[in-house]
């Protein structure tokens, strides 16, 4: 199998190598775009997505997506749904063995006639599901697949001068090579081309903060494992406030997160805007994109604000390898602890009670909070007036 390759095959040798065909991608007029996932995963997405309408500028695309379950994790199309990269959804009931739902997602599928599928999973897939959809999608009609990882897709690359693995956002753009090179670091690829109303209403939820600069700060997270703790949060932000007495507050994050945000927030002496559960994840976007600096631990949020170049510092949990997930940038200052036990995957981690991210004190933080903001300043003093 060709790596990153064009893919054709049918459901009666879904079991053997796939073999590379050659793709007009002129004569492409619907283009099926398989990723699931939620916030973060659909940001970290957004430039392989660019490549794809960049490459069939004139299809119908489609996203195969899943809908999470979690409150905390907004589904697809409100991250992208009026960026232009995509322009309908169907939907893909994870985890179902139940005929009839996949009797119906068979049908939406058909239905469709994709042309062409862009194969956008994780690097965590695994062999057994990767074939388990290509009989799906054979048997659905599809015989072009772009960037199933197989060989050295399958799997984020490591870099040993760095001692830091590929980004999940670099391996999908080697995912969809065949159809255009990026580069990821350019955040014109990362545009999730918020409209004139969502930059409206983040100007209206700002005026409480007075119109001056500010933090944000999303400090909730639906898994239990990332989560550094009010107390800790609260201390952060009472010392940071010392230094920026003129800086507002914005709290961003979910319904849920409301109580976390104005509990770590209490002590901070200038103004305080807790927007959690009052935007969307687009105008979200839009409010963070204005800040001189994001905290929180790893997750959606974090995510939108490096892909508007604003500099982070974050306390990460080990749970995953160091990198895979870190945001785009370089102005970032990301705090994460190697323990005996990093790479867990574990979303509650009771027997070791969280020892990556609850080693990681309020003086680090600080100090990368600082670091990460002093360099989104130089930035913008070298850019031209």
């Amino acid at each position: 199998m060709r790596r990153g390759g064009t893919l054709e095959f049918s459901a009666q040798d879904s079991n053997r190598s796939l073999q590379p065909i050659n793709l007009n991608l002129a004569k492409v007029r619907r283009v099926l775009i398989y990723r699931l996932g939620s916030l973060g995963d659909t940001v970290g997405a957004v430039p392989a997505m660019h490549v794809v309408a960049r490459a069939f500028p004139s299809a119908k695309r489609h996203l195969l997506t899943n809908i999470p379950v979690h409150a905390k994790a907004p589904a697809a199309f409100a991250i992208l749904d009026g960026s232009g990269l995509v322009d309908g959804y169907i939907s893909y009931p994870v985890g179902t063995r139940v005929s009839l739902s996949l009797l119906r997602l068979w049908w939406r599928i058909v239905r469709f006639r994709p042309q062409v599928l862009v194969y956008l999973t994780t690097s965590q897939r695994g062999e057994a599901a990767i074939k388990r959809d290509c009989l799906l999608f054979s048997l659905c009609g599809i015989r072009r697949i772009v960037g199933l990882p197989v060989g050295d897709l399958a799997d984020n690359r490591f870099d040993v001068q760095s001692d830091l693995w590929e980004t999940e956002a670099s391996r999908l753009l080697r995912c969809v090579s065949p159809l255009g090179a990026v580069d990821v670091e350019d955040l014109r690829n990362w545009d999730l081309r918020l409209s004139d109303s969502e930059l409206s209403r983040s100007r209206e939820v700002l005026k409480p903060s007075g119109g001056g600069p500010f933090i944000a700060c999303g400090p909730g997270t639906k898994m239990p494992s990332k989560d550094w703790g009010q107390e800790k949060w609260q201390e952060l932000l009472t010392k940071l406030s010392v230094e920026f007495p003129r800086h507002a507050l914005i709290l961003i994050g979910a319904k849920d997160d409301q109580a976390v945000s104005s509990f770590a927030s209490s002590g901070w002496k200038g103004p305080v805007v807790n927007l959690c559960g009052q935007l969307t994840p687009r105008e979200s976007a839009a409010v963070i994109m204005r800040a001189e600096l994001f905290l929180g631990p790893d997750s959606g949020p974090m995510h939108l604000a490096a892909a508007y170049g604003v500099p982070c510092a974050i306390a990460f949990a080990a749970i995953d390898r160091r990198g895979r997930w870190f945001p785009v940038g370089r102005q970032h200052r990301l705090i994460y602890h190697n323990v005996e036990c990093s790479n867990c995957r574990i979303e509650a981690c009771v027997e070791k009670k969280k020892i990556c991210i609850n080693s990681i004190s309020v003086d680090e933080m600080y100090e990368a909070a600082m670091g990460a903001w002093n360099n989104g300043q130089n930035s913008k003093a070298q850019q031209p007036a």
